[in-house]
C-alpha cells in the first residue's frame, strides 16, 4: 500500500504551471533529449548525430530494452494524484509525433514532495534518473505514440504513490495577472 504525504491545509495552493523543458531546470530528474549539442556528421556527410545524450542506468537483474507506449492525449487544466517511479532502472521516453507533453516530476525519498510540470517543445523528449518519482505519460496532442527506453526484467520495478487530493496543472494561476 502506498504511503501517503502529510496532508496540506485547505489553504494549499494545488496549482501548477508549467515550465518549458530546460536540460538546468529539468537536471534533479534526469536528462532532456533534445539536438542542443554540437553534433558530429555521419553517414558520409548527409546526417548529423548528437550523441551521448542521456546516462541509461539499469540494475543488472534485468537489461534495457525499446518499448513502443501509445497513450491517451490529455489537455490542461489536467489532475492527477498518481506519481510512479522506477529503481531499477531509468526510463526514457521518445515523442514519436513531434507534439509536446507535459511532465510532471517530484523530489523525494520514501514519498514524493510537491510535484513541478514541465512542458516540452515538440522535438524533446526526457530520461527520468532512477528512483525519481514522476507522472504518467502525458501526450499533449498527436496520437501518444512514444519510443520508450527503460529495464525489462522480472523483479518488481515500479513503486507508485497517490496523494491524498489531487493537483492540477494549469496555464496560469488564477489572479496572478492581477498582481
Amino acid at each position: 500500500m502506498p504511503a501517503l504525504v502529510e496532508p496540506m491545509s485547505a489553504d494549499d495552493n494545488r496549482d501548477i504551471v508549467p515550465q518549458p523543458l530546460t536540460a538546468a531546470g529539468f537536471a534533479a530528474f534526469g536528462d532532456v533529449l533534445e539536438d542542443s549539442t554540437a553534433p558530429v556528421m555521419i553517414n558520409d556527410g548527409m546526417c548529423r548525430r548528437h550523441g551521448d545524450l542521456a546516462g541509461l542506468d539499469f540494475d543488472s537483474s534485468g537489461r534495457g530494452g525499446i518499448s513502443l507506449f501509445v497513450s491517451k492525449i490529455r489537455t490542461l487544466p489536467y489532475e492527477f494524484e498518481l506519481l510512479e517511479r522506477h529503481p531499477l532502472g531509468s526510463q526514457a521516453f521518445l515523442p514519436m509525433d513531434g507534439v509536446p507533453f507535459l511532465v510532471i516530476a517530484a523530489a523525494g525519498d520514501s514519498a514524493p514532495g510537491r510535484p513541478v510540470a514541465f512542458e516540452t517543445d515538440p522535438y524533446q523528449g526526457v530520461n527520468f534518473h532512477r528512483n525519481v518519482w514522476h507522472g504518467v505519460l502525458t501526450p499533449l496532442g498527436g496520437s501518444g505514440r512514444f519510443a520508450v527506453v527503460d529495464w525489462i526484467g522480472d523483479a518488481g520495478n515500479l513503486q507508485t504513490h497517490r496523494f491524498e487530493r489531487p493537483y492540477r496543472v494549469v496555464r496560469s494561476i488564477r489572479g496572478a495577472q492581477d498582481s
